[in-house]
């Protein structure tokens, strides 16, 4: 018998526990809390693993992050031997590629302004830009970031993306590198943050990078609250360097409710829900990556930790 102790939510809990049931037969999915054979478990299912990881859970093998991020993990506290698999599901993906294009048309097509005029009962048309003359660049070209280019580049905009490494993207530049990046951004109207994080990436969305957008930029962040430099945007949008954001992080989440982003008239912010994972396409992908590893196989979307990702 195979353990595989689960720690998250319970309601989504009861999809894994069917999949399991019904799927992988020689898998015994226990909850964390609740049930002490999780103790023994070789592996772990968890968005934040339990303290003192490697007194609690000595046979562990493999932790399963049930997100795509893994920032917030305590690598310092997951011992070496013990591999980290990060979440990449279709629906995942899928989502993130809805809350994009969302957000791309909302900044291409003014609805910062038109709430403001709803708001304050004025009724006033603004002239309409082609998708084709709005150049759009994606920061991030991982699975997420690939699949937004792809989906807005059939829209109509003109996509060019940015990563650490090379990526290459039929009919869309791509750029790589710091000594990329000021060619990447200039001239960009809408700018998308998908980035992972990692040292190199916190604050990159500053005052730096603004100034080498457009003029009246606009700003998608779907990342991580801490890529954003917050005072930077606010002077950014006050002085009209950025025109407007659409930020589904922050920094400190939940933010207190007097927070300033929250309260901008030129800001539309969502509380994390970009995206998240399908409970049943998760349990499947951690049950394909358990039979993997046990099978001596490489495990799928294994986290480089020397990379952060």
């Amino acid at each position: 018998m195979t353990l595989v102790a689960y720690k998250s939510d319970p309601v989504r809990g009861a999809v894994w526990h069917e999949v399991f049931r019904n799927e992988a037969p020689e898998l015994t999915l226990v909850d964390w809390d609740g049930d002490a054979r999780a103790r023994d478990s070789a592996y772990l299912v968890a968005w934040q693993p339990p303290a003192a990881l490697p007194e609690g859970m000595p046979r562990l093998e493999a932790l399963f992050c049930i997100g795509a991020g893994i920032d917030h993990l305590p690598f310092a506290e997951i011992p070496a031997a013990v591999h980290v698999v990060r979440m990449v599901d279709p629906d995942l993906t899928r989502s993130m590629v809805e809350y994009v294009v969302m957000a791309i048309l909302m900044l291409h097509r003014d609805m910062p302004d038109y709430l403001a005029d709803q708001a304050a009962g004025r009724w006033q048309a603004r002239p309409v830009r082609r998708a084709a003359d709005r150049r759009v660049g994606i920061m991030g070209l991982g699975v997420m970031g690939q699949a937004a280019a792809v989906a807005l580049q059939a829209m109509g905009f003109a996509v060019r993306g940015w990563s650490a490494s090379r990526k290459v993207l039929d009919g869309i530049a791509c750029f790589a590198g710091d000594g990329e990046r000021a060619a990447f951004l200039a001239d960009i109207d809408i700018l998308v943050c998908l980035l992972p994080l990692t040292p190199a990436t916190r604050g990159i969305l500053d005052a730096g990078l603004f100034a080498g957008l457009a003029p009246g930029a606009g700003l998608v962040n779907a990342g991580r609250g801490a890529h954003l430099v917050e005072a930077d945007l606010l002077v950014a949008l006050d002085s009209g360097r950025i025109r407007a954001a659409v930020l589904d992080v922050l920094a400190e989440e939940p933010p207190m409710p007097d927070h300033p982003l929250l309260h901008h008239p030129r800001i539309i912010a969502t509380p994390h829900i970009a995206s998240a994972t399908h409970p049943a396409g998760a349990a499947r992908q951690v049950i394909a990556g358990i039979r993997a590893h046990r099978a001596g196989r490489p495990i799928d979307n294994l986290v480089d930790r020397s990379q952060g990702y």
